[in-house]
């Protein structure tokens, strides 16, 4: 058994165009020993178009991008990229692979070629499961400074070298191999055939899935809650106390506490204060902490700010 690892750049990615410029690749045995390291590069037959991940411009590829027009069209390269891919021998590893597999599938239609057809593992996914942390993306760059592994990124093969680094120390600190970490953390990988792409899964995934629907669901209660009672009782709030003329907003975090928010909002409708949702149309702005939308918005209309525990305090006194 050997494992390929592989990594992808294009000169530009839209929605459904990616034009693949380099496939990166390593091949190792089992025990991660490098067998082939190698960066194919391809005319992706367009112009460089670069983005981050939040759609800004400025990324750059250390690599010449005039060099890329005498290399050959990625048809050219599909047989053995697809080779290397499809080896029944081999076990193909990524780091966010979905996004590089679905570079593939996509090339594959622009060229009117056959659909790949592999299994994959993806290395981020196997440390947010070792982590237990699937509530944000972990970037290659922030895992390899974690473990300790240094590469040049965006250069498709020492991407490809550094995720395989990765792996191998997630598999040191383990005390297993690739298979061994998946049957541990029931990890199942993605798939690709037929032109449609299936993402890979974990018990771990699942039960973070689940408890985030949960908690959806218990604040949509929440806030439904607290709505009724604002909408009962803030005609009936006092007039002319001494919170006459001022509409307050909190936090979304705060509404949706219902033990907090209806004690609050019941003292303001005592002083003869009026609530509003939208931050933009208040006087004062509660919140646990500085930071959010919704901070920015009340306070670029000027609004007052007033730390949770303070307007309790006074509130209290």
């Amino acid at each position: 058994m050997k494992y390929v690892f592989f990594d992808i750049e294009c000169a530009c990615v839209y929605k459904s165009v990616a034009k693949i410029c380099a496939f990166g690749y390593v091949v190792t045995d089992d025990r991660f020993n490098v067998l082939v390291r190698e960066d194919i590069l391809m005319n992706p037959k367009g112009k460089f178009h670069l983005t981050d991940r939040k759609g800004k411009e400025g990324l750059t590829l250390p690599y010449e991008y005039e060099d890329f027009k005498k290399y050959p069209l990625f048809h050219a390269e599909y047989a053995k990229i697809r080779a290397l891919l499809e080896d029944k021998n081999a076990i193909v590893l990524g780091h966010a692979t979905m996004n590089d597999v679905n570079y593939l599938n996509l090339e594959t239609k622009r060229y009117k070629l056959p659909s790949f057809r592999f299994c994959f593992y993806d290395t981020q996914f196997f440390y947010m499961n070792v982590v237990g942390e699937f509530g944000r993306q972990f970037g290659l760059g922030a895992i390899a400074d974690e473990l300790g592994v240094e590469f040049t990124p965006h250069r498709a093969v020492d991407d490809a070298y550094a995720t395989m680094r990765v792996c191998r120390a997630l598999c040191e600190r383990e005390g297993t191999d690739v298979l061994g970490l998946s049957e541990r953390y029931r990890v199942r990988p993605g798939r690709i055939g037929g032109y449609k792409i299936e993402a890979g899964d974990s018990k771990g995934h699942k039960q973070y899935l689940r408890e985030r629907e949960q908690e959806k669901q218990r604040r949509t209660k929440a806030h439904i809650e607290f709505f009724r009672y604002v909408n009962k009782y803030m005609h009936k709030r006092k007039k002319g106390g001494e919170l006459d003329g001022k509409t307050f907003c909190f936090s979304r975090d705060i509404e949706d506490d219902v033990t907090v928010s209806v004690k609050l909002v019941a003292a303001i409708f005592a002083s003869g204060g009026k609530y509003t949702s939208h931050p933009a149309e208040c006087d004062v702005y509660i919140a646990r902490e500085r930071g959010g939308s919704r901070y920015d918005n009340a306070v670029e209309k000027g609004a007052d700010f007033i730390p949770l525990e303070k307007f309790s305090s006074a509130l209290n006194e």
